[in-house]
């Protein structure tokens, strides 16, 4: 999965960058089918904002999460996408079995 990672109002650094590669991959278990996302991290004033866009086969899946801490906004942004993504896998498996 390749991701593009940009900062608005912050800069991102090597340890950002590496936080948000780690915890994006951990997407790929649940789908093989990611093919590819856009992650936007924020700062205005005191509120930490990170936001993932992922392409995925058949949609597009979108999360973002506000936070104090950069770090853990960008936690709950991916477990906002992990539920998206099981959701999204348990969808196809039902139109597959004629159930949806």
């Amino acid at each position: 999965m390749q991701i593009n990672i940009s900062g608005h109002h912050v800069e991102v650094t090597e340890a950002m960058q590496a936080h948000v590669e780690d915890k994006m991959s951990k997407l790929t278990r649940h789908s093989d089918s990611i093919t590819s996302g856009q992650v936007t991290l924020t700062v205005v004033k005191d509120r930490q904002t990170a936001e993932a866009t992922i392409h995925i086969t058949g949609s597009d899946l979108h999360a973002k999460a506000e936070n104090e801490d950069m770090y853990t906004a960008i936690d709950q942004m991916v477990d906002k996408l992990d539920r998206q993504v099981l959701k999204h896998k348990e969808k196809l498996v039902a139109r597959q079995h004629g159930q949806g």
